[in-house]
């Protein structure tokens, strides 16, 4: 009697989750993006139809799933930034069609080797939800570095530029233009800006505010500070490079010295896990008995939560800001 009863609640919330993404949108939300957009077609600034175009740009390659995305997910406006940080141009309907994708094969597999049927939902919305947030991560993360070791090299680029004559929003596009990767794209992006009516200063913050760096808010500031008080800005960039090549010098050595914690915290941490895999693959039967016996699951989960500490406290030793 539990199978059939599991099988209609999964039918009936997929059901309801199709309705609530597919139905028409609510009317107060309707109403307040009305009111948005009479104050905008009203307003004098030029700051406020830039913005007005940019987001009926966004709205317009939005897709009904991107759409429906945005009704399911937590947070979608959150989600939509770390998707635009890895650069890859992935949606919200593309974020949660993998979601699903991974969450039910990974329920049908565990579903069909033995594993309670309760307990592979609840590791296929786990690994479902994990494994495309940990990807997302991941690919931020490496853009950021990349970013980070390009940056100084721009800067210096930038510092050329001013000391030939051209203008700090000039230079900014030759940036954009020479310098590939992910350094390029942003200063692309700030030049792209300017052009359609930003100011350098608003341009500057928003990518800074996208990126989440600490060394392209240094930059940020540097820039705020010297159009409000003057000064060499070519000379104050160039002392901001060599401090940023420092800093990148500073955390390699950091890295370098907590490797080896690091490996044994990984393996240690991740070797009950893999050998609990694995004889749950060869041996299911076997290890049905894990979650069939209360003073086994009391054990397993008291044994989680210490490895939870210890690997809280050792990822507290090897952590280090600069």
């Amino acid at each position: 009697m539990m199978l059939p009863a599991l099988i209609l609640i999964g039918v009936f919330t997929i059901l309801a989750m199709l309705v609530l993404a597919f139905s028409g949108p609510s009317p107060a939300k309707a109403a307040t993006r009305r009111l948005s957009t009479l104050r905008t077609r009203h307003s004098e600034t030029a700051s406020a139809r830039v913005e007005a175009q940019l987001r009926r740009i966004a709205a317009g390659r939005a897709s009904k799933i991107d759409h429906a995305a945005s009704r399911l997910l937590p947070n979608p406006t959150e989600l939509a930034k770390r998707l635009e940080r890895t650069g890859k141009g992935w949606t919200l309907g593309q974020y949660a069609m993998a979601s699903a994708g991974i969450a039910v094969v990974t329920m049908v597999l565990l579903w069909l080797r033995g594993l309670p049927l309760l307990i592979a939902l609840f590791v296929g919305i786990f690994l479902g939800a994990g494994i495309p947030h940990k990807t997302v991560g991941y690919l931020i993360n490496r853009r950021v570095n990349r970013f980070t070791v390009q940056f100084p090299d721009a800067i210096d680029l930038l510092v050329r530029g001013l000391r030939s004559g051209l203008p700090i929003t000039e230079t900014i596009g030759v940036v954009g233009t020479e310098v590939s990767g992910p350094t390029g794209e942003e200063f692309r992006s700030v030049a792209d800006k300017m052009k359609i009516g930003r100011p350098l200063d608003a341009a500057l913050q928003e990518t800074a505010d996208r990126l989440g760096t600490p060394e392209f808010q240094f930059f940020v500031i540097t820039i705020q500070i010297q159009r409000e008080t003057g000064g060499n800005l070519a000379e104050t960039l160039s002392n901001l490079a060599d401090v940023l090549r420092k800093r990148a010098q500073m955390k390699l050595k950091i890295r370098a010295m907590s490797s080896e914690s690091k490996a044994s915290a990984y393996i240690v941490g991740s070797l009950p896990f893999i050998v609990f895999a694995m004889i749950m693959w060869l041996s299911p039967d076997y290890m049905l008995q894990f979650f069939q016996d209360p003073r086994l699951i009391v054990a397993g989960l008291g044994g989680m939560i210490w490895m939870a500490i210890g690997a809280f406290i050792m990822a507290k030793m090897v952590s280090f800001e600069i």
